[in-house]
């Protein structure tokens, strides 16, 4: 049982969309994410992120990782580097398709995606922010360049990966014999990707560099629907299994005018925020367009012989395609809300509603008063107690309501608070963030009481 399943479905009616300003204001002040080189003036498209911010990012990573791996019996992980030979970009066609039309008003000298702009300031070639003239459309591509060796003139250019799933089809073969898989399986990886992206923007939503994850799942071709449906439905189902706001999660086809060219269907799940409804992750048919491709570029045979039947055939690819930064992101928007003042609560409080599996921290201990010395000993001890196990923050700066605010605000999903009745029966209260209900609880039963409700692998 966990908080989000007793929860309902929160409607967007009931609950505004989320300022993403909102978002940005409490990453910084709350140490989540911070602009890169802020000292320098910023790089934009880039951030770094805080403590809270790696230990959100760490939980998301882990999760996904659990359930797309550890839980699966045909399915591992490799980690590939973000350094590949350039001809794996010519293959896979990035170094002569993976561009951006884009347009620069001649007046405000604002640029703008082609496939982005309005129809009617398309078609009048006007600037949507200023109303000025636009130029004509150019090319950019979005591939970042560096080098390999040291010498001038020998230095090879290759390109930083930009999109980690190259690796698994590279590893494929590799995978697929050292692991002794046999198809139906797939090879999943977390891994960084690099975009130069001409207009980033939207904070976290479009940036230069950033995190994927991928799973190729390998199948024979008359499997290809079936399996095609199954991680549609599962990985939609996984991301409603992590939201409150599950009405604001669709799956949309892709048009026509949108498919690949060997692609017989593709689908989006989309998440609606402030920015609309955009893509939170991709479900892809690939067919066999990429190891066909990489066997044809490197010479190599990739294809694969049934062990039973003996039939030699180039595997096809069922594709689910989504990210880290993405994922942190809409859990923000979708978990973020300010409550109004109500009875004795005179303030508000803002509070940061995430599934307890991915809270940076579990648990705060807090003592009533911090010039109590039993007090403070015996909160101490039980952060460490509590430390070994999950994310313990202990707290014993201004009043106890001001530290409930302070841990609502960053999402912990428990408080536990030594009073002197602890001195006496050596019980806590346990304070349970989106209700703010109490319940006394044994200082014993403590570890096993928490750890059933945060960690998702708890049993």
């Amino acid at each position: 049982m966990t908080q989000t399943e007793d929860k309902t479905t929160l409607s967007t009616e009931d609950t505004p969309l989320v300022p993403m300003e909102k978002i940005v204001s409490l990453c910084k002040r709350r140490g989540f994410v911070y602009p890169n080189s802020e000292i320098y003036g910023g790089v934009s498209g880039i951030y770094d992120f805080g403590p809270l911010g790696v230990e959100l990012r760490n939980n998301i990573r882990r999760y996904w990782w659990w359930s797309m791996v550890q839980t699966n019996d045909n399915v591992v992980g490799i980690e590939g580097n973000i350094i590949t030979h350039p001809r794996v970009w010519e293959a896979s066609g990035h170094v002569e398709n993976f561009v951006d039309r884009l347009v620069e008003c001649k007046n405000c000298k604002r640029r703008f995606r082609v496939d982005q702009l309005p129809k009617e300031n398309l078609e009048q070639n006007k600037c949507p922010v200023c109303g000025g003239e636009l130029g004509e459309p150019r090319v950019f591509n979005l591939m970042m360049e560096t080098y390999i060796g040291v010498v001038e003139g020998e230095r090879m250019k290759t390109y930083l990966r930009g999109e980690a799933c190259q690796n698994i089809y590279l590893d494929y073969d590799n995978v697929q014999k050292s692991s002794r898989m046999q198809i139906p399986f797939g090879i999943c990886q977390i891994g960084k990707a690099f975009r130069n992206e001409v207009t980033p923007g939207n904070f976290l939503f479009r940036q230069r560099e950033f995190e994927q994850w991928d799973l190729q799942f390998f199948v024979h071709p008359s499997e290809m629907q079936k399996w095609f449906d199954y991680w549609r439905e599962r990985r939609f189902e996984w991301y409603k299994g992590i939201i409150n706001h599950k009405d604001r999660l669709r799956l949309r086809p892709h048009g026509p005018d949108e498919l690949a060219h060997y692609a017989k269907q593709a689908f989006d799940i989309e998440y609606r925020s402030v920015l609309g409804w955009q893509e939170w992750e991709g479900i892809h048919w690939r067919q066999d367009w990429d190891l066909s491709r990489h066997s044809q570029f490197s010479g190599q045979d990739l294809s694969y012989t049934d062990p039973e039947t003996k039939e030699r055939y180039i595997p096809w690819i069922v594709e689910t395609s989504g990210g880290v930064d993405r994922t942190f992101l809409n859990l923000l928007l979708d978990a973020y809300e300010e409550e109004p003042p109500s009875g004795k609560d005179k303030e508000g409080r803002t509070v940061l509603r995430l599934h307890p599996w991915f809270a940076p921290v579990k648990v705060a201990v807090l003592p009533l008063q911090k010039n109590k010395e039993e007090l403070v000993t015996t909160a101490r001890d039980i952060h460490k107690r509590l430390q070994r196990l999950m994310v313990s923050q202990y707290d014993d700066v201004a009043n106890i309501g001001r530290r409930y605010r302070r841990q609502d605000e960053i999402g912990t999903p428990f408080c536990v608070t030594v009073d002197f009745q602890t001195l006496e029966d050596q019980t806590v209260t346990v304070r349970e963030r989106d209700g703010m209900t109490q319940i006394r609880l044994q200082i014993k039963e403590l570890p096993a009481y928490l750890l059933e409700r945060v960690m998702w692998n708890y049993s």
